[in-house]
């Protein structure tokens, strides 16, 4: 099999807020370096990013701080995140903000007297969530891709990576293999520093928000790579999906947070309010605790006509409801559904993995010369990613990424690679080419089912191991399925194919935390093992690939700032 060959300084994976955030960085850092992106759909218009309706968390207004961020930051995520990577989110997140706006050129809302306007969202203390109407992510998307153009960045669009590809000394990684899907051939390319910024998307469960293109390849690719996978049990279930029945693919769409801030209601099929018999805050509860009642009540039978629950608005009055969130008002409209003045049915969906890579406040890795940020990475969030913090990490990191790589490349080499290392890509990825044709389709469909009903909303250790049993058959039977050996270009089927392996190494990862942690926190929460247990004693998730094997470890939490029962804002801290 012929592998054509390219050589760059820096390669980035994805083309979200972080990769695109690091090419602008890595540019501004040095003009002169050769920056590629190699994203698996096009430029601007795949992945996550761009899809982000609801904002920007940032510590800006006059009674806010950095430290009541963090400390929401930490509390939201039950004790859970990496201390100092969520310090770094909160303390450059204002940096980030003035630069999207003044250097980016974003243009978000604003307060009569010239003050970003800042809204509410769940699990915070205080309403700092930057926004651009309910389309931020596109705000943000489309500046950054006019700057990255404009200074020359590289594209490789269609683009699949496949693996991070060792140097032949073991010395770190000597760049990556894709397929380019348009021609249905190899490449590999070569460059000093990678970044892993491919994104999460937790699409194997059956609803689910991401983009279709996200299959989490860059968390198999990480394993494959050597690297540990933190905090993986850790799946986000966004409260409010669309549930738009069988015939719309909009199923699952996020209806953003700022709904439930603003006031809207929440009902049960037989119309009643049902969030403050679950907690004190109703609507305005954290992500974890409204997608469980949502999920009790629909276990109970008190469910609307398709399923779920319902999302009301109209009490807020619907001109003002149409102008506060326009874009959903109209998708909603769109699938026929009055989100301004009526009643929306709506679900629980997989929205977003807390887990992923483990990586360094300069982003860099295990391997030298791989860095990671976004999604791909564990450790910031813990057990839960309060609204707003998502967008906010990835541009965080993303530009810390770009500075890190521009300071790395300046004073590394080329590494030569491991051409078995190749070999063994290529094979991995033409290996359905040897097996008969089947149900692509109707596998993964038992996949969600499986993954919504045994490691899902919530979860006990007999549904777990059922799960774990199913997935495993759901492998077997995988490798047993292939398709036809024809044309490679833009083989869809293939790249089903290439999706779904990706889909189950996930989410046997995510399995497999899930039954290690026999205790509650957050999005993971145990019906067997309700309670949180002691905060003193946190250990968070680590698995690592050995031969074919998940590896599995408790490791402690290092509260290197704050200890659980403290704040930073009290004066005992301080004094520390």
């Amino acid at each position: 099999m012929q592998i054509e060959r390219h050589r760059t300084d820096i390669l980035i994976i994805g083309a979200g807020g972080a990769g695109l955030f690091a090419a602008l960085h890595a540019k501004q850092a040095n003009p002169d370096l050769d920056v590629t992106i190699a994203v698996k759909g096009l430029m601007g218009k795949c992945g996550c990013t761009r899809m982000v309706q609801g904002g920007y968390n940032v510590a800006l207004a006059a009674g806010d701080s950095i430290e009541r961020h963090f400390m929401d930051t930490i509390e939201g995520g039950k004790w859970l995140p990496r201390q100092d990577l969520a310090w770094k989110l909160c303390v450059t997140a204002i940096e980030r903000i003035r630069e999207l706006e003044n250097e980016v050129g974003c243009f978000f809302d604003r307060n009569p007297d010239g003050t970003l306007h800042q809204k509410a969202f769940a699990g915070q203390t205080f309403d700092r969530t930057v926004h651009k109407g309910d389309l931020t992510g596109i705000e943000i998307i489309n500046r950054l891709m006019e700057q990255v153009r404009a200074r020359g960045v590289s594209a490789m669009e269609e683009h699949r990576a496949l693996d991070i590809i060792p140097a032949k000394d073991g010395s770190g990684a000597a760049g990556a293999l894709l397929i380019d899907m348009r021609q249905g051939v190899y490449r590999f390319v070569q460059a000093k520093a990678v970044l892993l910024a491919s994104g999460g998307g937790p699409t194997m469960y059956l609803y689910h928000t991401p983009s279709g293109d996200k299959s989490c390849d860059g968390l198999a690719m990480a394993l494959r790579a050597g690297l540990s996978l933190r905090d993986m049990e850790m799946v986000q279930f966004h409260p409010t999906g669309l549930l738009g029945g069988p015939d719309t693919r909009m199923t699952g769409t996020v209806l953003e947070e700022g709904l439930r801030g603003a006031g809207g209601y929440l009902l049960n099929g037989r119309g009643e309010r049902f969030m403050h018999k679950y907690d004190a805050r109703g609507e305005r509860a954290t992500r974890d605790i409204v997608s469980r009642s949502i999920y009790k009540e629909m276990r109970d039978g008190h469910t609307t006509p398709m399923g779920g629950v319902y999302i009301e608005m109209a009490h807020l009055g619907p001109e003002k409801v149409a102008k506060m969130f326009p874009g959903m008002v109209k998708r909603c409209a769109d699938c026929g559904f009055d989100l301004a003045g009526g009643r929306v049915e709506v679900v629980p969906t997989a929205h977003y993995l807390m887990g992923g890579a483990e990586f360094e406040p300069d982003t860099s890795t295990a391997l030298p010369g791989l860095f990671a940020a976004g999604e791909d990475c564990g450790g910031v969030h813990g057990a839960n990613r309060l609204g707003g913090n998502g967008v906010a990490n990835s541009t965080v990191f993303g530009g810390i990424a770009g500075d890190s790589m521009a300071a790395f490349a300046a004073r590394e080499g080329w590494r030569e690679a491991d051409e078995a290392a190749i070999d063994a890509s290529v094979a991995r990825a033409e290996y359905p080419f040897s097996q008969p044709p089947g149900d692509l389709l109707g596998l993964r469909e038992r996949v969600w089912q499986t993954m919504w009903d045994d490691v899902g909303v919530m979860r006990e250790e007999a549904g777990v191991k059922r799960g774990l049993s199913k997935l495993a058959d759901y492998e077997a039977e995988l490798d047993h399925t292939g398709l036809a050996d024809g044309d490679r270009r833009f083989n869809l089927t293939w790249h089903d194919w290439l999706n779904l392996k990706s889909l189950l190494m996930a989410s046997k990862v995510i399995a497999t935390a899930a039954l290690a942690r026999e205790d509650s926190r957050g999005a993971h929460y145990r019906e067997d093992f309700p309670e949180t247990g002691d905060l003193d004693a946190t250990r968070y998730t680590r698995i690592s690939l050995e031969g074919d094997e998940l590896k599995l470890e408790m490791a402690p939490v290092s509260f290197d700032i704050v200890q659980p029962g403290q704040t930073l804002l009290d004066p005992s801290v301080a004094a520390e």
